[in-house]
């Protein structure tokens, strides 16, 4: 029997998943979160969000590039672990678990840290605006926006929902283990998957709906089309993880790491393309409000395409380099939550008092990421002293 045929097998037994961490996993997360900290730090000073009287064309390209990955990204990380955290608790403390650990930083931060980040905003529209006012109109009167904070309410619904999923039919995600089983020797198969499934969910409503299009209930909000492209990254991640992850895709014996050279050229080809489409847009057909359904599906399938490809791309990366020995990223694994919580206050008010500093672009974010980051270090390690803070953060 093949060694495929062999790994098939092991898929096929019982989903009892008993996935053992993998360090490069860890790192590739850590990544990630430096990844948030620098798209916020750069923003304001690309084409996009040029909300600074600085720009700097370089920063347009980690913005389009972190745009179209990186949070489908976490949610693939994020359902990793799903099965077999199910399965290693009782029915309910699964959800019990995930409402402490998501719903309560969520629930603390959009009254507390999110408030705070936008009052920056707010006082350069009206200088003399006191914080008390400007808290209460936010979260009685509105808009109550939830910053970056609304991937945990949607991971939440994503969990409980794969949790409820497990205890109804244990098996469901066995397909798809067998798919990243097969993925070991085949990684290219999975990504054909990845993007097929994406461009599904994901196409059709850009086409309708435009990317602009948000849904908002008080600080609950989500972009609109992407809500099924989140939640299938999720659940194809729950299933790579329903079994053992060494016999699957993201084995370091695996091919995929074998070949993160040809990811990258892979990831390469859509994101031309999606530059090529905004020159479009912006030189041909002048930038409008509304464009054509041709326009927005072209977008869309480049989108899925890149997002799939710099997501194996960096898998590779981390399960080829950055399986053993010590690494920059380490020392952040047991931080990264917390200072993706609250980093993003620290990041407009540097933004709102670097304003007015006559400082190239670049210096205002390197200055602003580096202190950012140290500030929402700090204060994370600070947070997780207070007696059982460290068990949700």
């Amino acid at each position: 029997m093949t060694l495929v045929s062999d790994r098939i097998e092991q898929a096929a037994a019982p989903t009892v998943a008993h996935a053992a961490r993998n360090l490069s996993l860890d790192r590739t997360r850590s990544f990630l979160t430096l990844l948030v900290l620098i798209h916020h730090a750069v923003i304001p000073y690309t084409y996009y969000g040029h909300t600074d009287p600085t720009s700097f064309a370089g920063f347009d390209a980690i913005v389009l590039a972190t745009d179209s990955f990186f949070m489908a990204m976490f949610f693939l990380l994020s359902g990793l672990f799903l099965w077999p955290s199910v399965a290693h608790r009782p029915p309910g403390v699964f959800a019990r678990d995930r409402l402490i650990r998501l719903g309560l930083p969520f629930a603390f931060a959009a009254l507390t840290i999110i408030p705070i980040a936008y009052y920056a905003i707010a006082l350069r529209q009206a200088p003399g605006l006191g914080f008390g006012q400007f808290w209460w109109t936010t979260v009685t009167v509105g808009p109550w926006p939830s910053g970056p904070l609304w991937f945990l309410w949607v991971l939440l619904i994503y969990s409980i929902a794969g949790g409820a999923l497990y205890r109804i039919s244990p098996h469901a995600l066995d397909g798809i283990n067998r798919l990243s089983v097969r993925g070991f020797a085949q990684p290219e198969l999975l990504l054909l998957v990845f993007v097929a499934v994406a461009a599904i969910v994901y196409v059709p409503i850009r086409v309708l709906l435009g990317p602009n299009h948000w849904l908002e209930f008080g600080p609950f909000s989500v972009q609109t089309s992407r809500i099924l492209l989140y939640a299938a990254y999720f659940f194809l991640g729950a299933g790579i993880g329903a079994g053992n992850i060494s016999t699957g895709i993201l084995s370091p014996q695996g091919e995929l790491p074998k070949r993160w050279t040809r990811w990258a050229i892979t990831a390469l080809v859509p994101y031309v393309a999606l530059w090529g489409l905004i020159y479009i847009k912006r030189q041909i057909l002048g930038n409008p409000d509304a464009l054509p359904a041709w326009y927005e599906a072209s977008y869309a399938i480049a989108f899925v395409v890149f997002s799939a490809a710099i997501t194996f791309t960096i898998l590779a990366v981390f399960l080829r380099f950055k399986t053993s020995g010590w690494s920059l990223l380490d020392p952040l694994q047991h931080d990264a939550y917390g200072i993706f919580l609250v980093h993003y206050a620290y990041m407009l008010w540097l933004q709102y008092w670097l304003y007015s500093a006559e400082l190239p672009a670049i210096a205002k974010a390197g200055i602003v990421f580096v202190l950012g980051l140290g500030l929402s270090w700090i204060t994370t390690a600070l947070l997780r002293r207070i007696p059982g803070v460290a068990l949700v953060l």
